[in-house]
């Protein structure tokens, strides 16, 4: 039996970096991109859920803050299946079976 994740649980990464980290640092999101050497409309498209977190971004935020990249690239992937479970009906494939 599968676990599901409730949608609840799936929070966009972007979303929990600006409340979590960019914020209590006092950091405006043009300060926050010159610091992790991004642009600002990069850094403003992460932080309001327009953009999803890339490999690079997530350690870029690992040297800058110390949370692991691993951590937030989780959370960028079980967000993603979120919004695609979302809409899996309109997903449509053939079963393949097995040849042997």
């Amino acid at each position: 039996m599968a676990i599901k994740l409730h949608p609840s649980f799936a929070v966009h990464p972007g979303a929990w970096l600006r409340t979590e980290i960019v914020e209590p640092y006092g950091l405006s999101v043009t300060i926050a991109a010159e610091k992790l050497g991004v642009t600002r409309q990069a850094m403003s498209n992460l932080l309001n859920g327009k953009a999803a977190l890339s490999a690079e971004m997530a350690i870029r935020f690992e040297k800058a803050f110390g949370v692991r990249a691993e951590t937030m690239l989780r959370m960028q992937a079980a967000y993603d299946l979120v919004e695609a479970r979302a809409h899996e009906d309109e997903i449509k494939v053939e079963r393949v079976a097995a040849l042997a």
